[in-house]
């Protein structure tokens, strides 16, 4: 009895095990992926014209940007100066302990660069990237404006370009290098991102067909 105990624990024991080596192959597998995804995505980000830019929020310093903020602000400007857009859209709401929002934050640093603030167009309610452009979406809606070019680092661009495109936004990716972050850290972070976010939109689709069912 014993060893026949032995002989059906066995196989069971290797099935587990060969079942997290294949769920582990297929997470390197999809991570590969992912960031040859964010790669190709950095390589064809290349300025064009169109209407606005929507500048991605990132984190504020105080009643200033940080840093990350700051480079892709600059990256805005340049953009306007060299005539690739006429307007520019801030994004960013009230962060936790702040009083001041990202947007504004981006404004004032924008109009002490010598934009115009009638070119400046505020979206001030999002705390997350998805929000950045559902929110910002409705900006655009309400000047009639159809086309955007989306700025932010060049890590960030794909996740953003596949969010802005669920959401049927018409854009183009530029993108900044950073000097002041660590660049393979946040492509890392940003697999997870990109593999939580397609997660989350499977999830919501079979929930819907499941509800429609």
């Amino acid at each position: 009895m014993k060893n026949q105990t032995k002989s059906v624990q066995r196989p069971s024991w290797r099935g587990i095990l060969i079942g997290l080596e294949i769920i582990v192959l297929l997470g390197l597998i999809w991570s590969g992926y992912n960031w040859y995804r964010i790669e190709q995505m950095i390589a064809g980000a290349n300025a064009r014209h169109a209407t606005v830019g929507i500048v991605l929020g990132a984190a504020v310093w105080g009643e200033g940007p940080s840093p990350g903020l700051r480079e892709r602000l600059e990256q805005a400007v340049t953009l306007y100066e060299e005539g690739y857009v006429s307007k520019l859209l801030v994004t960013g709401g009230l962060g936790e302990g702040k009083t001041i929002t990202e947007a504004a934050v981006s404004r004032n640093y924008l109009v002490a660069k010598g934009i115009p603030e009638e070119d400046i167009l505020l979206e001030s309610k999002s705390t997350s990237t998805y929000e950045n452009l559902l929110y910002g979406q409705q900006v655009l809606e309400e000047h009639d404006i159809q086309d955007a070019l989306i700025i932010s680092h060049d890590y960030h661009l794909a996740r953003a370009m596949v969010m802005a495109d669920s959401l049927g936004i018409v854009a183009s990716p530029v993108g900044t290098t950073s000097h002041v972050l660590f660049g393979p850290y946040h492509k890392a972070r940003e697999v997870l991102a990109l593999t939580h976010w397609e997660l989350s939109r499977l999830w919501n689709q079979v929930l819907g067909t499941v509800v429609l069912a």
